[in-house]
């Protein structure tokens, strides 16, 4: 063994710890290798030299992966963090760190469009005075310090992220830029590219691999020194890092559902830390997480309280469904008169759409529901389809079939009841499909355009329409969630709620934080261009719930007031960003070896609590069945670990679940920590 030594090594193998491997020559920390593993061959990342000599035969690395240079070390420590704060695999955490091809030198030329594309330079904007305290504020730090820049919708956060990286460029640096959603980056690149031009690199999910590789290379090599990217760009090592920012830091789409189930905004933090550069989070409505941070001083507050070129803030109005009933004679002549409308649609949203659209400009409607109902139902008996997958009532689109969500099971719609052979199927509730057929009845002629997971499949289509959108082609564009945030249109005057009551009781403790910044992010789209002079732009929201606390705070765009309103409920009960919470989900296809070992993960949680006395402060809660009980053929329970002392709940999660080999023969336990979902 003399000559040889031994080598800690990552394999991508749900294993957890690296393993010890062999190899003559000096190997680098960071390096990509090929070993074998059982009966076959896999890569694997070197975290270094062991002296420790196992029990077992130690096999041999088969050769050094020559196509990429070792990894930095900060950045392998960035890998070996999340791996172990996320309680994933090390081997697996560090798979996403290298493109999905080989280097190719030969590449067939795509008919795509570039992915970032060729615009003119557009001249500097002044800054506003708060504009310009910020980037002075931000500027002055060297090394690793975290910023939130508190700015209203429209108050040009976007400006003060440039001008930062265009300083960072002028050092020398590069800078990543983090945005949530794909649906944010096609206006976002064109403001990028229109001032930095070829400096920029993408990653994100709607490109082809072959793109995604020829982006990594090209960041990774130094030709662009601008990475911009939804949360897997943060697996691009970014040589020569000088900046980190992370657009809407709120978004929940930062967090990542399966497998390493991190938060993107967090692990930036870390890697900003690691690397010793600066993290700036921006966002009109900060998560509680990093709000509580900023008021305690750890990170640094630098609050935009004004749109740009003193624009004003939209007004806001909150129209009541429940009085929209017959009570006097004034009543009913008005409820004849606008007899014509669907039942989602109140007298005021009607004549404000039409006052909009007199004038030339643009509405647009949001409802946070794809598909024409909720779901259809049998008068006769109360019978609801259901997948026969998940516990969930299937969704009635184009009039005619019947869909999942979540697994995407099809059936064509029957009239007659398959359950009682009396009553017909009849479609209750809302959905986009439905909102955009009734508009095209009561506004002929009027341009209509529907955003939803239906009709955007592809960047082209998101390119589109966001293109027709600005020129004006489009009058009423009706949207879930996808139009809510981050998008700019200088036409749109008037945004409206359909029913701000759908997120508001989901059995989630975050589902009024959600419906607040929801409904904060919708209204920012309203009024963004209006000149001085101009009545600002206005939101209508329809709702059968007026005093609901998300409500009362964002009619008043008080978010302050709100956050420190719900940090005294959430600490009341210990939840984040009060206390600690560690989710585990126990699935398998037999509800009774689910419920089963859901019991048996509790009884061991109240075991280990015994076992150690500083493990009081951990609470268990449950198990219980989850919220959604079945899900693609799987039987879902719940347990919960929450605890005041954060330091806890991670040594707790991880020896809680042990070596795994108490957990029954197809059944999982997948951990998460801090979720961002509870359903």
């Amino acid at each position: 063994m003399s000559d040889t030594q031994l080598w800690k090594v990552a394999v991508d193998a749900p294993l957890p710890e690296a393993l010890t491997y062999s190899f003559a020559e000096p190997l680098r920390r960071g390096q990509l290798v090929n070993v074998p593993l059982g009966k076959r061959k896999t890569k694997g990342l070197v975290l270094g030299p062991t002296d420790q000599v196992p029990e077992f035969q130690v096999k041999a690395i088969d050769s050094i992966d020559e196509e990429y240079a070792p990894l930095p070390d900060t950045f392998v420590k960035w890998l070996e963090w999340l791996s172990s704060y996320y309680l994933h695999p090390v081997g697996q955490t560090v798979q996403s760190a290298f493109p999905p091809l080989k280097k190719a030198d030969k590449q067939r030329a795509s008919k795509r469009a570039p992915v970032i594309p060729q615009l003119e330079a557009d001249k500097l904007p002044d800054l506003t005075p708060e504009q310009k305290t910020s980037f002075e504020a931000i500027a002055a730090h060297k090394g690793f310090s975290t910023h939130l820049l508190f700015g209203v919708t429209g108050s040009g956060k976007t400006e003060v992220y440039l001008r930062l990286l265009d300083k960072v460029l002028k050092e020398g640096k590069r800078g990543l830029i983090l945005v949530p959603e794909i649906s944010l980056t096609p206006q976002l690149i064109q403001r990028f590219a229109r001032r930095f031009g070829d400096k920029i690199a993408a990653l994100h999910s709607q490109l082809t691999d072959r793109e995604r590789t020829n982006q990594w290379w090209d960041v990774v090599e130094g030709r662009k020194s601008i990475l911009i990217g939804a949360r897997s760009a943060l697996f691009c090592p970014v040589p020569d890092l000088g900046l980190i920012i992370v657009d809407e830091e709120h978004e929940p789409s930062y967090k990542q559902d399966e497998k390493l189930k991190y938060n993107g905004r967090d692990a930036a933090v870390m890697m900003g830390k690691l690397m010793n550069c600066p993290v700036v989070l921006g966002s009109a409505t900060p998560s509680l997480e990093t709000w509580k941070n900023a008021q305690e001083g750890k990170y640094h507050l630098h609050p935009l309280k004004n749109r740009v070129a003193n624009r004003s803030l939209p007004d806001i109005e909150v129209i009541d469904l429940r009085q929209q009933k017959a009570d006097d004679d004034q009543q009913k002549l008005i409820i004849e008169k606008y007899s014509h409308l669907p039942y989602w649609m109140s007298p005021q949203l009607y004549e404000r759409m039409h006052e909009v659209m007199e004038r030339g400009d643009q509405s647009a409607l949001f409802l946070n529901r794809r598909g024409i109902a909720q779901m259809v139902v049998c008068p006769a008996c109360g019978h609801t389809r259901e997948c026969p997958n998940c516990d969930i009532s299937l969704t009635l689109h184009a009039g005619s079939h019947l869909v999942c969500h979540y697994c995407d099971y099809h059936e064509q719609m029957k009239k007659k009841c398959p359950d009682c052979k009396e009553g017909e199927l009849e479609a209750v509730g809302l959905g986009t499909e439905l909102l955009e057929s009734d508009l095209a009845r009561l506004f002929p002629g009027k341009v209509i355009a529907r955003a939803d997971r239906d009709e955007i499949q592809s960047r082209a289509d998101l390119e589109d329409l966001i293109a027709r959108m600005e020129s004006g082609e489009i009058d009423i564009l009706v949207g879930t969630q996808m139009i809510a945030k981050g998008l700019d249109f200088p036409k749109l005057k008037l945004v409206g709620l359909v029913l701000a009551d759908v997120g508001f009781n989901l059995p989630d403790f975050r589902a009024t934080e959600r419906s607040f910044q929801l409904i904060t992010q919708m209204s920012g789209r309203s009024g963004r261009h209006i000149k001085e002079g101009e009545s600002p732009g206005l939101v209508i929201i329809q709702t059968f719930n007026t005093e609901h606390d998300s409500l009362v705070f964002a009619r008043n765009h008080d978010y302050e007031g709100f956050a420190n309103h719900e940090l005294n409920v959430r600490g009341a009960l210990n939840y984040p960003p009060v206390g600690r919470l560690v989710s585990f989900r126990i699935q398998g296809p037999h509800l009774g070896k689910v419920e089963e070992t859901a019991r048996l993960l509790a009884r061991r949680a109240q075991s280990l609590k015994t076992q150690v006395p500083q493990y009081n402060l951990v609470e268990v809660l449950g198990p219980a069945e989850a919220a959604l009980a079945k899900l693609r053929g799987q039987f879902r329970y719940h347990l919960l670990i929450k605890s005041s002392q954060a330091s806890l709940v991670n040594p707790f999660s991880r020896q809680l679940l042990g070596d795994q080999e108490w957990v029954p023969s197809g059944i999982k336990i997948l951990i998460d920590i801090d979720p961002m979902n509870l359903l």
